[in-house]
């Protein structure tokens, strides 16, 4: 990441990968919340979609292409549902498990980083979300109006 700053130069990526890292660091060494790290990692399911998008830049394939704009709602909508929508339930297990004896025998430096990492993943994917919902809306917005553009003829719709 450090090599190809340049071309990537986002820090929000870099501490991504950071508290993730960190994160799936203590699972393997303590060997707890190994189900938690399992379903956290569910979020990369997303991935294959957003190295697509760099795959057809590289390409310079057309900001508006029929792969590119598949490609674009499909990472938008996988993306919600391993990214956001995972939240509620993750979020709804660890209140659950608050306060139990299993939580408090997992010492207080695992809790912090448990807590701690998906707060910080989290905020990054829902300002990603963010992100990617504008793009996704201009996209589909900018193919209505050609399409309408396009049916318009002699001053009526088809």
């Amino acid at each position: 990441m450090i090599l190809y700053w340049k071309v990537i130069g986002d820090k929000f990526f870099i501490i991504h990968h950071c508290a993730s890292l960190y994160a799936y660091y203590l699972v393997l060494k303590n060997g707890v919340l190994v189900y938690i790290g399992n379903y956290r990692l569910l979020a990369e399911l997303s991935s294959p979609f957003v190295n697509q998008r760099w795959f057809f830049e590289a390409l310079k394939y057309p900001k508006f292409s029929k792969a590119i704009v598949i490609n674009g709602i499909l990472m938008t909508v996988v993306f919600f549902i391993v990214r956001i929508a995972s939240m509620l339930p993750h979020y709804g297990f660890m209140y659950s498990v608050y306060g139990t004896e299993p939580y408090k025998r997992l010492g207080v430096l695992i809790q912090l980083s448990w807590v701690i990492s998906c707060v910080v993943l989290d905020v990054m994917n829902v300002m990603w979300m963010i992100k990617i919902s504008k793009g996704c809306i201009k996209v589909i917005s900018h193919i209505k109006q050609e399409k309408a553009k396009n049916s318009l003829q002699n001053g009526k719709l088809d």
